[in-house]
């Protein structure tokens, strides 16, 4: 039985979990670097471990830190959040090792999807689709261009240990592949320890839609309908919304069946999400798994009104799946904004600096999910998210309209943030319509 979660995270998403561990009256415990001693996500918890510098690495990166200090303050079990270790197979199996619940999948299953080459071989073997590309890595420029040949360009390389868009490069022409599997090879090197490469048929203009899976381990496995996830840049999402807008019936119920025959092929436990692009004539692909809680998650709480984080912590305490496939219907539309401390009109590039005024909204059908407050520092060393809004509505106009008007009254002085073409997007036509694909933002659809 668990009765103390480490949280072995910070910002916004360490400040969800314990608000589910108290929901739950377990005892929650706050890891933080030495960058972070004053952080929210610190004084939430009910106590607090210092696990090391301010460098990721060194702190929230650190296995043998974490797991140290979740044995240490007497802890059950880990959470994870997303990012950092949430999907490093190596860390759920040394909290295993330590005696610890890991509140996620098994490290079998974190590794398998993680390997993005062996997850498309398993998807194709369960019958989900997947997009036409190399079986196999490729070992080097002369192997990825006769595979190319096959495919067809334009075609895009991704690291095969990787996911979060890090390592991926398009290439338009054979001409331009031996630059592109260099820099792409080099990136994933850097980020995953493996330079290993695999390409696919690069999709133009594809919608990114996602579906939300929750196993337990009796075998119980539903899914919680889908998310759009289209808007984005460098592959990081910037707005999602559940459901989907202007999607077909059969194509939603397509989704679906996919995401559970993927999730059962693989025997998944805890929350998971599946992730497909879907091409202008309505054929979907497989994607990749995300072996965790999605940042987006609130989003589907707010359209199914369930807690994805509590059931998380019941389900890896041995508890049945709380719900049964029929139980769980949208009741409403749910969009959600991340705002980050990035200035768009560079690139994106991170805004560090101390936030000197904040300001949130709050009213029906508005939630935020926060990780700082005025005064708080952005550091250089740690993703500059800072708050997601999120509005629900009895209609997807409704919920479009109420997050439109959260964003206007949405305060950030100190640093640039992404606000401003947030702002642009929901008054946009395209967004209004529900007409989004992943390459907008990169095209300058909503430019100033």
């Amino acid at each position: 039985m668990i009765r103390t979660v480490l949280v072995a995270n910070r910002g916004e998403i360490a400040r969800r979990v314990v608000r589910a561990c108290r929901r739950l009256g377990l005892r929650s415990v706050a890891v933080h670097s030495e960058a972070d001693r004053d952080a929210p996500h610190v004084r939430d918890a009910d106590l607090a471990v210092a696990i090391g510098p301010a460098p990721a690495r060194e702190s929230y990166l650190d296995i043998e830190r974490i797991v140290e200090a979740a044995c240490r303050a007497g802890a059950d079990a880990v959470h994870p959040g997303y990012g950092f270790l949430s999907e490093n197979w190596r860390f759920a199996e040394a909290c295993r090792r330590a005696g610890l619940v890991f509140v996620g999948p098994s490290s079998d299953a974190i590794r398998t999807m993680g390997d993005k080459t062996a997850a498309r071989r398993l998807m194709a073997a369960a019958g989900v689709p997947v997009v036409p590309g190399s079986p196999e890595t490729v070992v080097d420029v002369g192997e990825a261009e006769l595979c190319a040949r096959d495919v067809g360009y334009p075609i895009i390389l991704k690291a095969a240990a990787g996911g979060g868009g890090i390592g991926m490069a398009r290439v338009a022409a054979a001409g331009d592949l031996p630059a592109a599997f260099a820099t792409a090879a080099r990136r994933a090197q850097a980020a995953f320890g493996r330079a290993d490469l695999y390409l696919e048929r690069f999709l133009e203009r594809p919608r990114h839609v996602e579906v939300q899976v929750f196993g337990d381990a009796a075998g119980a496995l539903v899914h919680l309908g889908e998310r759009e996830c289209s808007l984005q840049r460098r592959h990081q999402k910037l707005v999602e919304e559940s459901p989907a807008p202007n999607l077909p019936p059969a194509t939603r119920e397509g989704l679906a069946r996919a995401a559970l025959a993927g999730a059962r092929a693989i025997g998944y436990v805890n929350a998971g999400t599946l992730e497909f692009l879907l091409d202008a004539s309505g054929g979907f692909y497989f994607l990749e798994m995300n072996t965790r809680l999605q940042v987006e998650h609130p989003v589907t709480e707010e359209a199914t009104g369930l807690d994805l984080v509590v059931e998380q912590l019941r389900v890896a305490g041995g508890a049945p799946l709380a719900w049964r496939q029929e139980d769980i219907v949208p009741r409403r539309a749910a969009i959600e904004c991340r705002v980050y401390a990035e200035d768009p009109a560079k690139g994106f590039l991170p805004s560090p600096g101390t936030i000197a005024r904040l300001e949130l909204p709050a009213g029906e059908g508005i939630r935020v999910e926060s990780g700082v407050e005025t005064g708080t520092v952005v550091s250089v060393h740690y993703d500059p998210l800072l708050f997601k809004l999120v509005a629900a509505g009895a209609t997807r106009a409704e919920a479009v309209e109420r997050l439109a008007e959260a964003l206007e009254r949405c305060v950030v002085e100190g640093v640039r943030t992404t606000l401003p073409l947030l702002r642009r997007v929901l008054a946009s036509r395209e967004l209004r319509e529900g007409r989004v694909h992943t390459q907008m933002i990169e095209q300058g659809a909503f430019n100033a």
